[in-house]
């Protein structure tokens, strides 16, 4: 192979890499302004804060935003997934669970799955379960910025997801939180994708 074809090879191969580089933050933004609402086999509530039981602001709007699509027969079963922090008297999922309970869905219309400490981990315990279930669908309720990422983990733990964002709480703020959560979720994106470890993300830190 001539000096001159290696070149071309690696001209391209570079511009393959930049484009896909540039355009994993375009899908972030994109898929954070769109929603789909489908009839599916269950609705999973990702994981964020709690305190001691209470969710978070972030976890709350979450939750609220499920109860939404469960109220709309969307699913007729909400999941809730996460583990716990150290130190933590519940899980994320418990407290998930306790909270939609408690604002009028039927005991039997949410399970917890209280494992997992980051998005990949969750996701991956909430595909054994859809195994389980024979489930196969469903609608991924997490923040906008978080939707492109969080149904790429669904898609390789089995779960054929869509996503229907919650639009309210901290992370849809300001013009410039909305970027910095963008970055973050690009990097997170880029770390999957090469090593296979998703890591913390934007928001599983609230």
């Amino acid at each position: 192979m001539s000096r001159k074809v290696v070149r071309r090879v690696i001209l391209l191969v570079g511009a393959l890499l930049l484009l896909w580089v540039v355009s994993v933050p375009v899908r972030i933004w994109w898929d954070a302004r769109h929603e789909d609402h489908r009839s599916s086999d269950a609705i999973i509530v990702l994981g964020a804060a709690q305190y001691n039981g209470r969710p978070s602001p972030v976890l709350e709007a979450r939750l609220r935003k499920a109860q939404s699509l469960w109220e709309d027969d969307v699913a007729p079963v909400v999941v809730t997934v996460g583990g716990s922090a150290e130190g933590d008297a519940t899980t994320e999922a418990e407290a998930g669970r306790e909270w939609l309970a408690s604002n009028g869905l039927p005991a039997d219309a949410v399970i917890a799955v209280p494992e997992g400490d980051n998005t990949q981990s969750s996701l991956d315990a909430a595909g054994e379960l859809f195994d389980e279930q024979g489930w196969e669908t469903a609608v991924l309720v997490t923040d906008p910025w978080h939707t492109f990422r969080s149904k790429a983990l669904a898609d390789a733990a089995g779960i054929d997801a869509v996503t229907a964002p919650a639009r309210s709480g901290p992370v849809v703020q300001t013009r410039e939180s909305q970027l910095r959560y963008i970055l973050r979720e690009s990097l997170a994106y880029y770390r999957w994708r090469l090593t296979g470890e998703s890591g913390q993300g934007t928001l599983d830190a609230f």
